[in-house]
């Protein structure tokens, strides 16, 4: 005799609700296509430097290379938000096994995924950042689009988002604290 209570078919509404989930596809399908966008920027950009080095200084090749940093971290970020985001809301991948299976998709869930997510958007704020340093360089000549206030309120708003991430963080360990270590 088994102990596990008899299926039982799921009503109607709960059903529903749970087959809602699959509205998002759309939505992930759509990030892949902006995924392939950002291709074509990078592309376009690595095209440019490439075509342009001889005529641009180091200054103009840093900040095209910064460029090329960001449009690869924000498809990163794409990335961690199509197979993370799909892996936890959706359905299972089921790639166990696979050779090319991300590290991080063994343990992800909502709030590893927050911490990732919240991680990455500060690198691409860092480098949007750094950017703004080195163009805001010629502030004082006058050729920089960039204003002292202008600079400053990105700078605060990078500090808001590391704050909101070790928030996240934080919040996150109070929720989950570490198993203790034997001795």
């Amino acid at each position: 005799m088994t102990d596990t209570p008899p299926e039982r078919a799921t009503r109607p509404l709960p059903a529903f609700i749970f087959a809602s989930r699959w509205l998002q596809v759309p939505l992930y399908l759509g990030l892949i296509v902006a995924q392939g966008v950002y291709v074509i920027l990078f592309l376009k950009e690595l095209w440019h430097l490439v075509t342009h080095v001889a005529t641009f200084g180091e200054q103009e090749i840093m900040l095209v290379v910064l460029g090329l940093i960001d449009v690869v971290m924000i498809s990163n970020l794409l990335i961690m938000v199509i197979i993370g985001g799909y892996e936890t809301f959706v359905s299972r991948l089921r790639l166990e096994g696979h050779p090319d299976q991300p590290e991080w998709l063994d343990h992800v869930n909502a709030s590893v995924l927050k911490i990732k997510l919240a991680m990455a958007i500060i690198g691409i704020s860092s480098i949007h950042l750094l950017r703004t340093f080195i163009e805001a360089g010629a502030l004082g000549s006058g050729k920089s689009g960039y204003t002292e206030s202008g600079v400053m309120w990105q700078t605060i708003i990078h500090v808001v988002f590391i704050l909101s991430a070790v928030g996240i963080a934080a919040v996150e360990r109070m929720g989950h604290p570490p198993a203790p270590t034997r001795h």
